[in-house]
């Protein structure tokens, strides 16, 4: 559905927290990102005592029910031991959430695409990002600011010709 990648500003809690390697995920094969150990923490529902101290990365695969894997790929938590649901999993859910430290949905982008054919959300957004309101290393499960996930879904949305505005 939405391979391109687009270049995005990063919030300030992000750029510390850059994913900066890659590792193939040991339940599908799909490269994942590192993220940081205080990510996974703050994300998972189980105990911290299964938490190592090792890096841990990311599994964007939709059709891989693996959030998290270990760099050494000897220890997984897949999406029922997080504590939100994930939206590179569920990308066709109107309810999951797009950007998790201002709860919007792909349910608002496409509702306010089909209203007036662009949506408010990325400058709400960037708004709270220059107030300094976003953590999104802590709560976004990918470890990183989710602007680019918004503007992906915002252009894919736009390409469409059900979202399309005749000028």
């Amino acid at each position: 559905m939405m391979d391109e990648e687009i270049t995005t500003t990063k919030c300030a809690s992000c750029v510390a927290s850059q994913p900066t390697q890659q590792k193939n995920c040991p339940s599908c094969g799909a490269k994942g990102t590192t993220v940081d150990g205080a990510t996974v923490k703050s994300m998972l529902s189980v105990s911290l005592r299964q938490v190592r101290e090792i890096s841990y990365h990311f599994c964007a695969a939709a059709d891989c029910n693996v959030v998290y894997f270990s760099g050494d790929g000897t220890q997984t938590f897949t999406t029922d031991a997080v504590r939100e649901r994930v939206y590179q999993k569920e990308s066709e859910a109107d309810d999951v959430l797009i950007c998790y430290c201002f709860q919007h949905t792909p349910g608002e982008i496409r509702d306010q695409l089909a209203q007036s054919g662009d949506t408010t959300l990325i400058d709400d957004i960037n708004a709270g990002i220059q107030a300094g309101q976003c953590a999104c290393d802590w709560r976004n499960p990918q470890g990183n600011c989710c602007l680019g996930n918004v503007r992906q879904l915002v252009k894919y949305l736009q390409s469409t010709d059900k979202f399309s505005v005749s000028e």
